[in-house]
């Protein structure tokens, strides 16, 4: 017995002196309050390991230095079998951002990276996307592809300039001409990898974060200000856990979190201040929805705040992959939105939405708490033709116990004649002002609605007007 207990003492011992540990390798999340089976995210757990920036050569103010540095440290941390790479307090000016599977970006409470925006940082091309079509374009800021294990973590903050980036919020002729470009291409099946979008004049602008084709996906605490294009965007991903962001852009565009081709995903606890929707959920464009043939499901978003916004949930309008089994609950916006809810799409999407809960949502003003609107091309209505009329399957869709202090209207629901909505529920909507109309449906069947109520309700008053938003289509 002592020659065993000194046996194991010693290999106790030799774990701890090699660094080996016998602790969990990853936190268990769950939302077992889904009406849907949701298999709890198994998040993984990052060594206890970390690679500042600073030991790679990252210096203030030195952007070349910095942008090398970053590519150091993620190289380093994923070869040493992951870990954190730090951004010590301070600012850090740097160029794009690619990680390495493994990789934590972990940002410093007072850290703060500041994206420079010389375009000429962001070249070579890669693989990315464009509104729903895959592409090739210049690097997102932060980007990753075909990686697993990674996350950004951290109270520190993610600041891109925006002086020159601005300059390509209008859409220029040549930025139209590339995008008929882009839709042909997609919509004749021209490979991915052939599709370039880089040339001087495209002005087709990065996204902040684009996590492509990447496994369990961590995303904690940080502050985004600002964006070039859409904030975050996870596509073609599995296992993906965003909380405690805190992200602010209202620039053109400026999407809060947009989860693409995403499986399995739980979004709580943040803060979305935004210039375009909220939260959103997609599936691809047309022909690239199709090919690559994975939909968006298995997504929960909860307690999450949503201070501006054209809508806190939108599905759509590139979901040509399908978007199902979706909750969202306990969430409410503190100044004003859109919509509540809103799914959209149009007779070149084809597809699904099925199987989509919205519960205890609330806003003060919009123009409506829960809209359907099976037409809605955009600009794409007269750039470009249709090349195939595939209309979009809806069943299921249900929205309960919202709240709004003013709203032109409660519901607005536009189906369209070749396949019919099919069960929708609206249930427990009371709205304070009602300044236009109750609801209007066309094309739907198995609508159920129960207490819809208002306080005051005069359609021959003024349309209500939302100021600081683009229009919603």
């Amino acid at each position: 017995m002592k020659t065993l207990k000194f046996m194991l003492f010693a290999w106790l011992y030799l774990l701890a002196e090699t660094g080996v540990t016998t602790a969990k390798t990853f936190t268990t999340v769950t939302a077992t309050e889904a009406p849907f089976e949701f298999a709890p995210l198994e998040m993984h757990v990052f060594p206890k390991k970390d690679f500042p920036i600073t030991r790679y050569g990252a210096k203030k103010n030195d952007v070349q230095a910095t942008t090398k540095a970053f590519a150091k440290a993620m190289e380093a941390c994923s070869k040493a079998g992951g870990g954190r790479v730090v951004v010590p307090d301070g600012e850090w000016l740097t160029g794009p951002i690619h990680f390495r599977s493994g990789c934590n970006l972990y940002l410093s409470d007072d850290a703060r990276i500041i994206f420079e925006d010389d375009v000429r940082l962001y070249y070579p091309a890669v693989l990315t996307s464009w509104e729903g079509a895959e592409c090739m374009n210049i690097s997102p800021l932060i980007y990753a592809i075909g990686c697993e294990n990674i996350g950004i973590t951290g109270k520190g903050t993610l600041a891109p300039k925006m002086t020159f980036w601005r300059t390509w919020f209008k859409r220029p002729d040549t930025h139209i001409q590339a995008t008929r470009q882009l839709y042909a291409m997609c919509s004749t099946n021209v490979p991915a990898e052939h599709r370039h979008m880089e040339a001087e004049g495209v002005q087709m602008r990065p996204h902040l974060i684009h996590f492509n084709r990447c496994k369990n996906v961590q995303l904690a605490d940080f502050h985004i200000r600002e964006s070039p294009f859409w904030t975050i965007h996870t596509f073609m991903c599995q296992d993906v856990w965003a909380h405690g962001l805190d992200v602010y852009a209202h620039g053109h565009n400026n999407d809060g979190i947009d989860l693409e081709i995403t499986q399995h995903a739980i979004v709580e606890n943040c803060r979305f201040d935004q210039g375009d929707d909220a939260v959103v959920l997609k599936a691809g464009r047309n022909q690239d929805g199709w090919r690559l043939n994975m939909p968006t499901q298995d997504v929960v978003i909860r307690n999450c705040e949503i201070v501006k916004g054209h809508c806190l949930l939108g599905i759509g309008s590139e979901m040509s992959g399908g978007v199902r089994r979706v909750y969202m609950h306990d969430c409410s916006s503190t100044d004003q939105v859109y919509r509540l809810f809103y799914i959209k799409t149009n007779h070149r999407r084809g597809g699904f939405i099925e199987d989509i809960t919205v519960e205890n949502v609330s806003a003060t003003k919009m123009l409506r708490v829960f809209e359907i609107d099976t037409d809605v091309l955009y600009q794409w209505r007269n750039i470009v033709p249709t090349f195939e009329t595939k209309i979009t399957r809806i069943r299921n869709i249900s929205i309960l116990h919202a709240k709004a202090t003013q709203a032109d209207a409660v519901y607005e629901i536009n189906g369209d004649s070749r396949d019919m909505i099919d069960g929708v529920r609206v249930e427990d909507i009371h709205v304070g002002e009602l300044c236009r109309f109750i609801s209007r449906a066309t094309n739907v069947c198995n609508l159920t609605t129960k207490d819809i109520t208002y306080d005051h309700f005069d359609p021959s008053e003024n349309k209500m007007t939302i100021p600081g938003f683009a229009p919603g289509r």
